[in-house]
């Protein structure tokens, strides 16, 4: 089942972001399992918004991919986002 995960960090920046996607995705693809990803500024910050093939294809990536990558990066987002997850009812693409 399509998993949504979205990330809201408040005063984050696009020079924030620039520098965590660099670290999470160094060649531009998307990791497996996700679906798509969208990302910009909004009232009082930067949000994150991804769709994962299912909630273990998510976890797999923060655990393997995205909290090594950040391990040590400097220049990132400097606190915790606030996070919201659900099972999707609906994805439509088109």
């Amino acid at each position: 089942m399509p998993f949504l995960m979205t990330h809201f960090y408040p005063g984050g920046t696009a020079e924030q972001y620039a520098v965590v996607l660099n670290a999470v995705h160094p060649d531009g693809a998307l990791p497996a399992g996700q679906l798509s990803s969208a990302a910009g500024p909004c009232d009082g910050g930067w949000v994150i918004s991804a769709i994962w093939e299912s909630r273990t294809a998510f976890e797999t990536f923060v655990v393997e991919r995205l909290m090594p990558a950040l391990n040590g990066v400097e220049g990132g987002f400097t606190t915790a986002p606030d996070e919201h997850l659900a099972e999707l009812s609906l994805y439509q693409t088109s």
